[in-house]
């Protein structure tokens, strides 16, 4: 996808969330505009992670 596409489906998914999610959404792209691309890599797969080995996660903490 071009950069104009991806822009073009983020809007037509904007307008399909719903309004109390909308300042959400603002303050997440805003800490994104912050971030180098390195830290924003490092976000995403820490949130990957997190996501997939949520069991192990749980586990270690007890």
């Amino acid at each position: 996808m071009t950069v104009v596409q991806i822009k073009s489906e983020i809007q037509k998914a904007l307008e399909q969330v719903p309004e109390t999610a909308l300042q959400n959404i603002l303050d997440y792209v805003k800490q994104r505009q912050t971030q180098s691309p390195d830290q924003i890599n490092l976000a995403r797969n820490l949130e990957r992670i997190i996501s997939e080995d949520d069991g192990l996660l749980q586990r270690l903490a007890q």
